[in-house]
């Protein structure tokens, strides 16, 4: 059964494949509907009355980061970069909107902003994976550099 292990370069190459796609969807879903189902000054004004710090700035920059991360998870394009960008995006929701409502979403809770938290900054220490930008730059991008081979 060693060829199905997760060992297997095919195999963690297209659960990482998986996972970017599924994560990266979400994310770009979710910075759509920011930037242009609400739009920037009624996301403004929501994260006003949450009460998030720099209520202007911090819209612009998770709305961006969201579009903009969530189309390179998909593509598989500087995945490192906007893993960490993304995570600290989901940080921000965690302590600013979320973690005085509990675990689950469905009373406002952190359980989404966590899952993808934690997916994403996976995806920014294990990159790519070969089925993405980073993967076919390979060695030219400083992030996508192969490891050692390790025994």
């Amino acid at each position: 059964m060693k060829g199905a292990s997760m060992n297997n370069p095919a195999v963690r190459n297209l659960g990482i494949l998986v996972a970017r796609l599924g994560i990266g969807v979400i994310f770009l879903a979710h910075g759509w509907q920011k930037a242009f189902t609400n739009g920037l000054d009624a996301q403004t004004a929501g994260f006003e009355a949450m009460g998030v710090p720099l209520p202007g700035i911090s819209a612009f920059l998770a709305t961006w980061i969201e579009l903009i991360g969530g189309i390179a998870l998909i593509v598989g394009a500087a995945v490192p970069v906007f893993g960490i960008l993304l995570f600290l995006d989901m940080v921000g929701a965690f302590f600013l909107v979320h973690i005085d409502k509990g675990i689950f979403a469905s009373e406002g809770g952190y359980e989404l902003v966590l899952a993808l938290g934690v997916g994403s900054l996976l995806l920014a220490v294990v990159g790519s994976g070969r089925f993405g930008v980073d993967g076919l730059l390979g060695d030219k991008l400083p992030w996508a550099a192969k490891e050692p081979a390790t025994v």
